[in-house]
């Protein structure tokens, strides 16, 4: 593959020093308008890399902020076409921040996965989160958009031991997702000194960022995180936020974007406030996932 917007975003933020602040909002939540001015808000917040979630009927591994932010989305109209057209329109501004979309495989899979990667491909998508695919499909996505150019970043968790480590990464491109709790997202906090040392061990396989999510949720924890890992991801309490800020009907008040933009300037300052840890270079018998 070519450099990517995201490998630069993350060569860019290394030679500064500091983690990249990973941002999840859910496309179309909590309609389609309001929407795409918290997307298009978000670079100025704070926001290194945006994952823009693609609504689902089923998010099996999402807590219930994200999965109703889903629901809230897909009440409002959301459809991947016009998911695709906000990315599209956010490139009409921004060619710097990358964009991945994070989901789940069955929306794709309706929409045609050839059709999905050339639309994706020249909305200015720039990688995809694909969670229930598992390196034993990759025939089914993962090889084909890289192919087409996308960063496919798949996810590490707790129980990734080292046997399944490099199956894990062995296709895997931008960086590397550390889920940093058992269960569904923004379900608890997470350890700070068990995830520095799951990162630690991810990168002795790679050369690939790790950023870590799933749980952070305050400018303090993503400090925490930042000073062990390469990213860190914010998406439940964003959507928190978000959900907060709406009227009484759920529709969005004068204070959503505000709301949910606010909290990503706290959060930015707390990863641009770690002290970082220089990350152990990998060995030479675990190369999986460089190129």
């Amino acid at each position: 593959m070519s450099t990517t917007r995201i490998d630069r975003r993350f060569a860019a933020l290394k030679a500064e020093g500091r983690a990249a602040l990973v941002t999840f909002v859910t496309a179309g939540d909590p309609d389609p308008a309001t929407s795409r001015a918290i997307l298009r808000s978000l670079p100025a917040a704070g926001a290194d890399v945006i994952e823009l979630g693609m609504p689902f009927t089923d998010p099996m591994a999402d807590g219930p902020a994200i999965q109703a932010s889903s629901q809230r989305a897909l009440k409002a109209g959301q459809t991947m076409a016009k998911t695709l057209d906000m990315v599209r329109a956010f490139r009409a501004e921004d060619d710097a921040t990358p964009i991945v979309l994070m989901g789940y495989y069955n929306p794709i899979y309706v929409y045609g996965v050839g059709r999905f990667l050339d639309d994706a491909k020249a909305a200015g998508v720039d990688g995809l989160i694909v969670v229930d695919l598992p390196p034993e499909e990759d025939d089914e996505l993962c090889l084909p958009a890289l192919a087409a150019g996308l960063n496919f970043i798949r996810l590490a968790t707790p129980t990734t031991d080292d046997r399944r480590l490099p199956a894990v990464l062995a296709n895997t491109s931008g960086f590397v997702y550390y889920v940093s709790i058992t269960g569904i997202t923004g379900a608890a906090a997470p350890d700070t000194a068990r995830v520095k040392e799951a990162v630690a061990r991810i990168k002795r396989h790679t050369r690939l960022p790790v950023a870590v999510g799933f749980g952070v949720r305050t400018p303090e924890q993503a400090r925490a995180i930042a000073e062990g890992a390469d990213g860190v991801v914010i998406g439940s309490a964003l959507v928190d936020a978000l959900r907060a800020s709406l009227d009484a009907g759920g529709r969005a008040t004068a204070g959503t974007v505000s709301a949910v933009t606010d909290l990503v300037a706290a959060l930015a300052r707390g990863v641009r406030g770690a002290a970082r840890v220089p990350a152990r270079e990998p060995g030479k018998t675990g190369a999986t996932g460089e190129r």
